[in-house]
């Protein structure tokens, strides 16, 4: 099988969907790996390397025309003319809020399997996993370069001094990218409160910091009780291949200290804070509502291309060797986790929170032509 990987285009996106060494690992299986010209230069990993590793190097043209195109982001608009019947598209596709690509998709009868959504039986999400840790590390790295006054912050340093208090940092959600906030943030020496729905994940959290970070049952009332008084807001909620819930309200933002800091890492997703309403870049990652800075870029491991690229492609190299050697569909019928993954087959949506976001029917792989 031909697997092309073109390079990334979405802004501040230096990521590569697969490393050297796991192009080699797929040409040794006997496949032809086709990757565009300059595809891991940011993340370092130069065309030389792709080459000794067995790849073609090639334009854009000739990585998208191949049989299996693999991704890291949803594709552009301008990738679309490239998308054919016969394709099979690998990568994260983020389709809920996102109708547009989904027609596109459609209309050309892409099979697309998005990343995010291939989900093993007890609800992890093994391939978005990787990308959710750096995620979640970074919310707070970025949180506290945007806390200080020269970027509109409020000046506050997370871990305070003697004498001072610390910050106070929020976290929506005790999933993967909510935990390594709260690690990164609780390693600062912030104060750290966690909130989320379901009592067993704030269980883990206690068990994993034994009294150094705070739990609380996420409702209404206790968001916007925590979210008043913080000075960073790490918003960590996710539904798997859903919109993001709204649980931040436009009037909790507006309720926040002025100069408080808002880390929407859920604006993929649509965004769980009202007032993130637009996905922002690296090249212009903040802008001001109520005097709070909001930070909504949608692809923030892509400002670590090197470990992201890395962890990345190891995870999703089994998933990739599976469907080139025994074909998408196949593939999916042996494992349930990446059958789940399959957004849009044969001109059909088969993920149901992406047709539940978009009104859309919802087919079963089994009733696909």
């Amino acid at each position: 099988m031909r697997i092309g990987v073109p390079r990334e285009i979405k802004s501040g996106e230096s990521r590569a969907a697969l490393t050297p060494g796991a192009a080699h690992a797929l040409i040794e299986d006997g496949h032809a790996v086709v990757v565009e010209a300059g595809l891991g230069a940011r993340g370092g990993f130069p065309d030389a390397a792709y080459e000794g590793a067995g790849c073609r190097i090639a334009d854009a043209a000739a990585a998208w025309a191949c049989d299996v195109v693999v991704k890291v982001k949803e594709p552009l608009p301008e990738e679309w003319a490239h998308f054919r019947p016969d394709m099979v598209l690998f990568g994260y596709l983020h389709l809920a809020p996102n109708p547009a690509l989904t027609e596109a998709l459609l209309r050309a009868r892409v099979a697309a399997i998005g990343l995010e959504t291939v989900e093993r039986a007890d609800g992890t999400l093994p391939l978005l996993a990787p990308m959710s840790e750096i995620a979640g590390r970074m919310s707070v790295q970025v949180g506290a370069f945007f806390l200080q006054s020269p970027h509109g912050g409020r000046g506050i340093l997370p871990g305070g001094v003697p004498g001072v208090p610390p910050a106070h940092v929020a976290v929506l959600g005790a999933g993967t990218v909510g935990r390594g906030a709260a690690r990164i943030a609780a390693g600062l020496g912030a104060r750290v409160t966690v909130l989320d729905t379901n009592p067993d994940r704030l269980r883990e959290v206690e068990d994993i910091f034994v009294g150094r970070v705070e739990t609380r049952a996420s409702h209404p009332y206790a968001v916007a009780e925590v979210v008043a008084h913080a000075d960073l807001v790490i918003g960590a909620v996710l539904v798997p291949g859903a919109r993001a819930p709204r649980v931040v309200t436009e009037a909790m933002v507006a309720a926040m200290p002025r100069g408080a800091v808002i880390v929407d890492v859920a604006v993929d997703q649509g965004g769980c804070v009202e007032t993130c309403d637009h996905a922002t870049s690296h090249a212009d990652p903040t802008y001001v509502r109520h005097g709070v800075v909001h930070y909504a870029v949608a692809n923030m491991p892509g400002a670590v291309p090197r470990t992201a690229t890395e962890a990345l492609a190891h995870a999703t190299l089994p998933y990739l060797r599976r469907i080139a050697a025994r074909g998408w569909r196949a593939a999916a019928a042996a494992d349930p986790a990446l059958a789940r993954g399959i957004n849009t087959a044969a001109g059909a949506v088969l993920c149901a929170p992406v047709a539940l976001a978009q009104g859309l029917s919802c087919q079963a792989l089994a009733n696909l032509p």
